[in-house]
C-alpha cells in the first residue's frame, strides 16, 4: 500500500491517510471496492462470502472441540451488483443452529445494494475510473480484502485464458441462427470484429471475434468460416447486419454466398450522405431520408427515397453517389414486407453497437494492452460476462416468419441462379 501511496506525488499524504481508512474499514468499504472493479470484482465476490462463513462456521471439513453455534448449509443461487449490473452468484448459506434460521453472509446484501458511481469510496481514493490508472485500482482491492495482490493477477490470466479458449471452441450447431450483426471495436489501433447472432428465440449470442487491422475481407472471410466449421447453420438463409464496410460484404458474400441476405444499416446509410451536405442542408436531408425509410412498403419507401435522389442530383452528386452506393440493402426488411413488425431490431446495427458499448465498459479501463492475447483474453471474458444479461430482440415473436421469408428469398436467389447457368 506504501508503494501505492508513493505513486501519487503530492497527493500522498491523501491517499495514504484514505488507504489507511479502508485498510480499518467494515465490510461496506470493502464492497464499495470491489462493485468499483469489472471483471476483477467477480474474482473477489467469492473470497469474501467465503471469508465470513470461515469466520462463523470455521474452516471446512475442521475438526474444532465441542458443537458450532453455526454451520455451513449448502448454498442457492442470487446475485450480486457489480457496476450496476445484476449478476449471477453461488450465494452459500449458515444454519444457526440456536435459532434454527438459516441466513446468508452480511456481505452477501451490501453486494445486493445499488451505490451510485459518484460516491464511491473508490473514485475518492484515485481520482476516478476515469484517471485509467487501473494498475493501481488492481493492486488496491485486494489489499484492502487482504488478498495477496500477485495472486489474484494470477488467478484473473488464468481464468480469462479458459474463458478464452471456452469462447473460441465452444460449438455452434445446437444454436439455430437466424441473424447476424457484425461489426468492429477498437482496441488500440486494432479492430476486433465481433459477430452477434441472434437465435430463433430472440435471443443474443456472442458468436466469436477476431482480431484485424481493419475489417478486410481476407481476414473477415476466414473469421466466418472458422465460426461455419464450428457448426453455424446458413443453408435455410441468414440475415445479416452490417454498416455498409466493403471488406465485410466481401466477407459475407464470399462465405455464406446467396444464403446470406444482408440488411445494411440505415443509421449509417444516412450519416454517409448527410456529410457531404452543408450544416443547413443536414438536418433537411437527414429527416427526408428518415421519414423515407420509415414507411413500411417498399415500394412507397423507394419512391420517396428516389424522390429525394432527384434533390440531392440538383444539390451535390457526391450525396447523391453516396446514397444510390448499396441503397437496395438498406431496403431488405422492406422488401421481405418485415420492417413494420422488425425494424426496430434490424434496421441499424444498434444491437451489436450496444453490446459493444457494455464491453467498453468493462475493457476501456484498461490504459495499457500488452498484447494480442491481453486483448484477446478480456474482450472473450466482458463478452461471456454480460451474455447472460443481455434482452431479447424486439419483436421476437415474428421471427419465424422472417424464417420463413428468408428460405424464400434463398430458394430464389438459386433458382435465379440456375436459370442463368442454364441460359
Amino acid at each position: 500500500m506504501k508503494r501505492i501511496a508513493q505513486k501519487s506525488g503530492n497527493g500522498k499524504r491523501k491517499v495514504k491517510d484514505i488507504n489507511e481508512q479502508f485498510l480499518s474499514g467494515g465490510i461496506d468499504v470493502k464492497v464499495e471496492l470491489i462493485q468499483s472493479l469489472i471483471p476483477l470484482g467477480l474474482l473477489y465476490v467469492e473470497e469474501v462470502l467465503q471469508n465470513e462463513v470461515a469466520a462463523l462456521a470455521g474452516l471446512r471439513y475442521s475438526r474444532a472441540d465441542g458443537p458450532k453455534r453455526h454451520v455451513r448449509w449448502g448454498s442457492q443461487g442470487g446475485y450480486v451488483n457489480l457496476g450496476g449490473q445484476r449478476v449471477a452468484v453461488d450465494v452459500p448459506r449458515i444454519l444457526n443452529r440456536e435459532s434454527g434460521k438459516v441466513n446468508f453472509p452480511d456481505a452477501y446484501h451490501f453486494l445486493q445494494e445499488t451505490r451510485a458511481m459518484d460516491d464511491r469510496v473508490f473514485a475518492r481514493i484515485l481520482g476516478g475510473i476515469s484517471c485509467r490508472r487501473y494498475e493501481e485500482s488492481a493492486e488496491l482491492v485486494p489489499a484492502a480484502l487482504g488478498l495477496s495482490a500477485s495472486n489474484v493477477s494470477r488467478k484473473f490470466v488464468k481464468e480469462s485464458a479458459k474463458a478464452l479458449e471456452e469462447f473460441r471452441n465452444r460449438p455452434l450447431d445446437s444454436v439455430d441462427i437466424i441473424a447476424i450483426f457484425l461489426d468492429g471495436k477498437t482496441f488500440a489501433g486494432d479492430q476486433m470484429v465481433i459477430a452477434l447472432g441472434i437465435d430463433m428465440e430472440g435471443r443474443k449470442i456472442p458468436l466469436g471475434f477476431t482480431q484485424t487491422a481493419t475489417e478486410n475481407a481476407k481476414a473477415c472471410s476466414e473469421f466466418l468460416s472458422g465460426l461455419v466449421e464450428r457448426g453455424l447453420k446458413y443453408e435455410e438463409g441468414v440475415l445479416v447486419v452490417i454498416d455498409g464496410a466493403k471488406g465485410l460484404r466481401k466477407a459475407v458474400k464470399n462465405t455464406f454466398g446467396d444464403k446470406a441476405i444482408v440488411q445494411r444499416c440505415q443509421w449509417h446509410k444516412r450519416e454517409n450522405v448527410v456529410s457531404y451536405l452543408t450544416k443547413p442542408q443536414q438536418a433537411t436531408f437527414r429527416k427526408k431520408l428518415q421519414n423515407a425509410y420509415n414507411k413500411p412498403d417498399y415500394k412507397e419507401a423507394k419512391a420517396a427515397i428516389e424522390h429525394v435522389a432527384k434533390e440531392l442530383k440538383l444539390l451535390n452528386e457526391s450525396a447523391l453517389a453516396s446514397l444510390n452506393e448499396g441503397l437496395e440493402e438498406t431496403l431488405t426488411l422492406h422488401r421481405l414486407g418485415l420492417y413494420d413488425k422488425l425494424g426496430t431490431s434490424f434496421k441499424t446495427t444498434n444491437c451489436i453497437e450496444s453490446i459493444n458499448s457494455q464491453v467498453g465498459r468493462i475493457t476501456d479501463r484498461v490504459s495499457h494492452w500488452k498484447n494480442s492475447n491481453h486483448k484477446q483474453r478480456w474482450l472473450a471474458t466482458a463478452l461471456m460476462n454480460i451474455e447472460p444479461r443481455l434482452k431479447r430482440v424486439k419483436g421476437f415473436k415474428y421471427l419465424p416468419i422472417m424464417r420463413h421469408a428468408l428460405i424464400r428469398e434463398a430458394m430464389g436467389s438459386e433458382n435465379r441462379t440456375t436459370e442463368s447457368v442454364a441460359a
